[in-house]
């Protein structure tokens, strides 16, 4: 089956990627300087103390579960893969208190795939609620203006419309965090109060190529709890994608291959840069899903060195055909 976009819906759609590079510029030019909280980092908020980390927010006692469903409706493949790993129930018990942290870093709409797919996150909202879920709660610190991205992105709508709260970042909702055994998330801001009285985390974040990482997936998905200025660390990406592993141990996470973004990430802008790879992979094991994301990149785990440095750091097993159920067939 082909997989690639023809050029007959690239010609169709050729208004729509000229409209979302516009938003994308008008976003960016009136949010420009918002996405980094403070002039110099890290720094010390008023009335703010340190953390040592986040809890576990993880179902130890059901073991390490993953799966992959191939399709192209995201609701079918969701509803699939969750089935397939004992039912959302396993996981969201009655009462439980749900954050989804979404990626919703850029003003960007759902059909470049640079940003977390709407219809999925009011899915699993939806879902978490009919699994008892008290609350579920959706966040993310965006590179633009969190207002413009929430909206342009469509999770806003999605999320609210299925019940669940959007949380905005603001400057009184960070505190400094540190990672044992960390190098570089050492008292540093991280966006806390969504995540206070917490117990469920799931990430629900896109495929995507990203021209310093060389992916974007699950683990590079908590880059976006980080506040400062979290640009310096990219001079070392791959240490601070393992840190942010360490720092959030999740409930499950959820990697939408449907499309991936194969080229120009982390934003993109063209469809062109998207290839239809027909995948949802949930997993409770983030260096697994990671691992297996790599191949709808056609690259391969040890091509992105992040996936080996938190495999040897205790985070997860990149080896994700020894995990089970796997792979799941379309239909």
């Amino acid at each position: 089956m082909n997989t690639d976009l023809s050029q007959k819906e690239i010609n169709r759609r050729k208004f729509l990627s000229r409209s979302a590079k516009a938003g994308l510029s008008i976003a960016a030019a009136c949010s420009l300087g918002y996405g980094f909280y403070d002039p110099v980092g890290p720094v010390k908020y008023k009335n703010d103390h340190a953390v040592a980390n986040f809890p576990d927010f993880s179902t130890p006692t059901i073991g390490d579960r993953f799966c992959v469903v191939k399709g192209k409706d995201r609701i079918k493949t969701i509803r699939r893969a969750l089935k397939a790993l004992g039912g959302i129930e396993t996981f969201i018990k009655n009462g439980d208190r749900v954050l989804l942290k979404v990626n919703a870093a850029f003003a960007s709409p759902a059909i470049l795939s640079a940003t977390t797919n709407p219809e999925l996150v009011g899915e699993i909202a939806r879902l978490c609620f009919k699994a008892g879920a008290s609350s579920v709660v959706v966040t993310d610190n965006p590179i633009n203006d969190p207002v413009f991205c929430f909206t342009l992105t469509g999770i806003t709508q999605a999320a609210e419309s299925a019940g669940a709260r959007v949380i905005l970042p603001k400057k009184n909702f960070f505190k400094q965090i540190t990672i044992p055994g960390a190098k570089l998330i050492v008292d540093w801001p991280v966006l806390y109060e969504p995540l206070k009285n917490i117990n469920k985390v799931i990430g629900v974040t896109p495929v995507k190529d990203h021209h310093r990482s060389g992916a974007s997936m699950g683990m590079k998905n908590w880059y976006g709890l980080l506040g400062g200025r979290r640009n310096i660390f990219h001079q070392d990406i791959y240490n601070i994608i393992k840190e942010l592993a360490m720092m959030i141990t999740p409930t499950l996470v959820v990697l939408d291959g449907t499309t991936t973004m194969m080229t120009n990430g982390p934003t993109g802008g063209s469809l062109s840069d998207i290839k239809h790879t027909n995948s949802m992979i949930v997993s409770t094991d983030q260096v697994a899903a990671d691992a297996f994301g790599a191949t709808l990149l056609d690259k391969t785990w040890n091509d992105l060195p992040f996936i080996a440095k938190a495999q040897a750091a205790g985070v997860g097993n990149a080896d994700y055909k020894a995990l089970k159920p796997g792979m799941i067939p379309s239909g």
